[in-house]
């Protein structure tokens, strides 16, 4: 593995490119809308691994691609994109955790139905989520929107640059992916937009005694899926 320089200076970051590395930043992208981000995710639970929101219409306005934050998608998809998960991570004193390198692969969805090539399915938090053919993870984005600082010792997600660019990844073949690419940490200031490639493989550590670590990831996808499935939205 090809350890990240904690220490480089933010232009380290500005010079990530998301169609070759799986990875880029949009400094101050969503301080537009920051306090009213904040006023939103005020009323769901704190101090969660991760908390998957849905039904919530003034988040999904907030998200929506005429809004600030669907911009910054729209600038880096061929296609328009609408928002079809949203989870809240919230590292702190009470929930704290690290994550070990992985893919996300699945996706969450309105209710069960069986479709050729999706499955195996899954229940988080009373919302069913399954693997599908891994063609619909490539073609979705991921961002991450940050409410605090992340410097190297409040838990930045770790990024194995270009990665995204390999497919569907063995399990047992992650440790060595890893071990060749060079690693990135994400470093950001509150209202920074982090976005990637949804295969890229990523992981974190926790957070140190005393920080706290929000930030509110957001899955967008271009068009529907197939008949009988429904993305969940926001």
């Amino acid at each position: 593995m090809i350890e990240p320089d904690l220490a480089a200076p933010r232009a380290a970051d500005l010079a990530l490119d998301l169609a070759r590395d799986g990875a880029c930043l949009c400094p101050g992208g969503a301080l537009p809308i920051l306090k009213d981000l904040q006023d939103v995710l005020a009323k769901w639970p704190d101090g969660r691994a991760g908390s998957r929101i849905a039904g919530d219409p003034e988040l999904a306005e907030i998200l929506s691609p005429g809004g600030p934050i669907g911009a910054i998608v729209a600038r880096h998809r061929s296609r328009p994109g609408k928002p079809v998960r949203a989870v809240l991570f919230d590292k702190n004193d009470r929930a704290d955790w690290s994550l070990g390198w992985h893919q996300d692969r699945t996706i969450a969805l309105r209710s069960r139905a069986e479709a050729p090539g999706f499955g195996p399915w899954t229940v988080k938090q009373g919302i069913d989520h399954v693997e599908p053919p891994f063609a619909v993870i490539e073609a979705m984005m991921t961002l991450r929107i940050h409410l605090d600082p992340v410097d190297e010792d409040n838990a930045s997600l770790l990024v194995a640059l270009g990665s995204h660019r390999l497919g569907r990844i063995a399990v047992d073949r992650i440790g060595a992916v890893v071990d060749e690419a060079p690693i990135h940490a994400c470093l950001a200031e509150p209202g920074d937009v982090w976005l990637y490639r949804t295969p890229i493989l990523h992981a974190s550590h926790a957070a140190r005694p005393g920080r706290r670590r929000r930030v509110l990831q957001v899955d967008y996808a271009a068009g529907d899926l197939p008949a009988g499935l429904e993305w969940l939205g926001i």
